[in-house]
């Protein structure tokens, strides 16, 4: 392998030459061979340092146009949109485990961009990775920032429409079999009946109930440490910096990023990123009882509950022929369980802001990323390949509700709680239908039975 020497101020290193990647980047490779290939820091962070690096170079060109040339400009602007286009994804070769401030991560861009800025403009040693990449600002303001400009747009961008597409779904489905009336359940017992178009009201409530707590965490997450430096106070950063930089941010992203009105705050605490997982893994639960609806009420086909039917995507079974089986409830049901170990992963690293900075932010970025990553292509599938063909069983919804002995509850209020209770009772033990074991106890005639008995309008 061709090699050539790289520098930083603990000495010289080996470097592939066939990477843009510096000494900073190649000491973490070396130093940190834990979950390479595997669990390396998300792309979507990758692509935030991007936009911040970008941003950062037009405001110092700006603010301090002595130190940042137009020519030097230019060249991180160049490599930085190289960078956000995902071009060279393939220089970002560090582990989530590694110093917790990121810093080589920053690093890593900072070393990237100099070196492709410099090929890109022809001229080899134009940008230094920390004086001129990494100008009026820190590791422990730009990887806060990173994270909560990945955040944001993961959420709003990724998560929030797959919800939404959802909820359309379930309020076609709402419409559409708004007269199906079957046995409701609580407990797993059955109860009294409900219209499937209710019950299916009652998931697309939840899912547009957690939209409303996703937007509302969204505030939170467009406040940006930048500009807070070291530890703060903003040090080597001109006067306006984070201002600046928080407003072309937003221009770059189209999002209404402001800068962190505290910097002692922006830099220890992740108080907005907790908010904002809390309301994922909301989410999440609501996404887990909707899959094990389905499942539970899809059971069968003969021998289960049998009222709803969906879509039959591949063999269930490798002994079994013609098994079909719930597959996209149970992708559901795993990456809301991911999600919840996420939260508690969050929770702890949130928990752990000593003095001015927080050092837990690679695995915080790590978990919270793959949750909305994860949550939004696991809903997108689930509607597409399930909800979508979702349907009623009609015929199995009326006999279901018909053997119901919870239907007694009708009966109630003419013949009284224990009397229905004992109507209930006979019609179990003795395999007969509600309007004979009323009838043989006497509580009622036939006629007054039929007046009273009316299931479909009991929703």
């Amino acid at each position: 392998m061709d090699v050539r020497i790289e520098r930083d101020s603990m000495g010289e290193i080996e470097v592939s030459a066939e990477r843009l990647w510096g000494a900073q980047t190649e000491r973490s490779r070396r130093n940190f061979p834990i979950g390479v290939g595997i669990e390396t820091m998300p792309a979507e962070i990758v692509r935030a340092f991007g936009i911040l690096k970008k941003a950062a170079a037009r405001v110092n060109y700006a603010l301090l146009p002595e130190k940042m040339t137009e020519e030097k400009c230019a060249a991180i602007l160049s490599a930085a949109d190289e960078i956000i286009s995902g071009r060279l994804d393939g220089e970002f070769p560090l582990v989530v485990w590694q110093t917790g401030s990121g810093t080589q991560t920053n690093m890593n861009v900072n070393e990237v961009i100099a070196r492709r800025g410099g090929e890109m403009a022809d001229i080899p040693n134009l940008l230094h990775p920390n004086d001129d990449v990494n100008m009026s600002q820190s590791s422990n303001d730009t990887f806060p920032t990173a994270l909560h400009i990945a955040a944001a747009l993961a959420v709003e961008d990724k998560l929030l429409p797959a919800a939404e597409a959802l909820i359309g779904t379930l309020r076609w489905l709402e419409d559409e079999y708004a007269d199906a009336v079957k046995s409701g359940r609580t407990h797993l017992q059955d109860a009294v009946p409900i219209t499937f178009g209710q019950e299916v009201s009652g998931w697309r409530a939840s899912l547009e109930r957690d939209c409303v707590q996703l937007r509302a965490a969204l505030p939170g997450l467009f406040e940006l440490a930048l500009g807070g430096t070291a530890v703060g106070t903003g040090l080597n950063a001109p006067k306006g910096f984070d201002i600046a930089a928080a407003a072309e941010i937003a221009r770059l992203t189209g999002k209404p990023f402001v800068t962190a009105p505290n910097k002692f705050h922006a830099l220890t605490s992740l108080d907005g990123i907790v908010f904002a997982h809390g309301a994922i893994k909301a989410l999440a639960a609501d996404m887990m009882k909707l899959a094990n609806d389905v499942r539970w009420l899809a059971s069968g086909p003969r021998c289960g509950l049998g009222e709803l039917t969906i879509p039959a995507n591949e063999p269930g079974s490798s002994i079994m022929p013609g098994k079909v089986n719930p597959t996209q409830c149970e992708q559901v049901t795993m990456v809301a369980v991911q999600v919840m170990g996420n939260d508690a992963a969050i929770g702890f690293a949130a928990s752990q802001g000593n003095f001015e900075l927080n050092v837990f932010l690679p695995v915080t970025a790590y978990n919270f990323l793959q949750s909305a990553r994860l949550l939004a292509e696991s809903i997108a599938s689930f509607d597409e390949r399930c909800m979508s063909g979702l349907r009623a069983n009609r015929d199995k919804m009326r006999e279901n509700l018909h053997r119901s002995l919870m239907l007694v509850t009708a009966l109630s209020p003419r013949i009284g709680y224990e009397n229905a209770a004992k109507v209930a009772k006979k019609a179990y033990a003795e395999d007969l239908s509600l309007r004979d074991a009323c009838l043989a106890l006497g509580f009622l005639t036939a006629a007054e039975f039929d007046d009273a008995f009316h299931p479909e309008e009991m929703v």
